[in-house]
């Protein structure tokens, strides 16, 4: 009976234009489902290698810095599974109770060095304002309009230009963001009282009690050796996947009286299409159309809507290889 009810809702929505984003969130409604169980699990799959990696590339430093920095690197693409975890616990659909999400999600922040309640808030406004010309500023990345960037001086140009290379971009702006940036909330405090505040002075603390005492056991040298390239390979990729998320070609932008949160969810968020494995490490982020269209669907249940509606995998599509 189950089976034949979910036929007949794929056969209703297979008739749907996967351009329709009002009709999708309908759809997509069905597939809120979140799952202590499975949460455990994702946990678990997540952390263990995370902790076991972290582990042997301090044991083999004694071997060499060629064997040991692989490790750690691979480390640190288990935080941004942990992070996509801590993603979805501040939208309340990891697990189904509230309290359970946020502590889950704040214990997460102290591996990624992103406090809970800080990214919250800000992520809720990217999501309440992404592809809207009038609402850039908060949870994006730094986009201008042609006239725009020609309206600005030569060092003004010139500033957009170096923001937006490559070395900035992924390398010397994600280290900056994730190390310093997320150490103060500055620019959140106006109309949020003193929460951000409190928010990110907690995770600093725990960063500083974690960090202290690994540094008390294994030594400052062997921490930074190991830690820092964890650090800043999680910060680099995820700056990457959240740019090529809003950022390709076919992105949707419009000003305030064009704008549609829906169409703007379907249609300015790219189905980042990614080989099997790199698509489980990310934690299906890459399905961001239908993550904004509704954000309370658990990452792991993502892939049965491409499964159950293969006409929205069309939609915004970008491949490893485009991207």
């Amino acid at each position: 009976a189950k089976r034949n009810r979910r036929l007949r809702q794929v056969s209703a929505a297979s008739t749907e234009s996967p351009n329709d984003a009002r009709r999708w969130t309908q759809v997509l409604a069905r597939y809120r489902q979140p799952s202590y169980r499975r949460g455990l699990f994702e946990i678990a799959v997540t952390v263990v290698p995370l902790v076991g990696l972290w582990l042997l590339a301090w044991v083999t430093l004694d071997v060499g810095y060629w064997l040991a920095l692989p490790l750690a690197l691979a480390s640190g693409v288990f935080v941004v599974r942990l992070f996509m975890i801590q993603h979805d616990c501040s939208h309340g659909s990891f697990v189904r109770h509230r309290v359970a999400n946020d502590w889950i999600g704040r214990v997460a922040s102290v591996v990624t060095m992103t406090p809970y309640g800080f990214w919250q808030r800000t992520h809720s406004v990217h999501h309440a304002s992404s592809g809207n010309l009038d609402r850039r500023g908060m949870g994006d990345i730094d986009t201008l309009t042609v006239a725009e960037y020609r309206a600005r001086s030569v060092w003004g140009r010139l500033r957009y230009r170096l923001y937006r290379h490559p070395l900035v971009m992924f390398g010397i702006g994600p280290a900056y963001l994730f190390l310093l940036q997320h150490r103060l909330p500055v620019g959140l405090m106006r109309g949020n009282g003193w929460w951000p505040w409190v928010s990110t002075m907690a995770t600093n603390a725990a960063i500083a009690t974690v960090a202290g005492g690994l540094i008390w056991l294994i030594g400052y040298k062997a921490f930074l050796l190991v830690h820092l390239p964890v650090a800043i390979v999680a910060a680099s990729i995820g700056v990457w996947l959240f740019y090529v998320q809003h950022q390709f070609e076919e992105t949707t932008w419009a000003k305030e009286g064009n704008w549609n949160a829906l169409d703007a969810a379907l249609h300015g968020s790219s189905h980042y299409d990614l080989p099997a494995f790199l698509r489980w490490i990310t934690a299906n982020i890459g399905m961001h159309h239908l993550h904004h269209l509704s954000s309370r669907i658990p990452y792991y249940r993502l892939p049965r809507i491409l499964r159950d509606h293969p006409e929205l995998r069309a939609v915004g599509r970008l491949t490893l290889l485009d991207s």
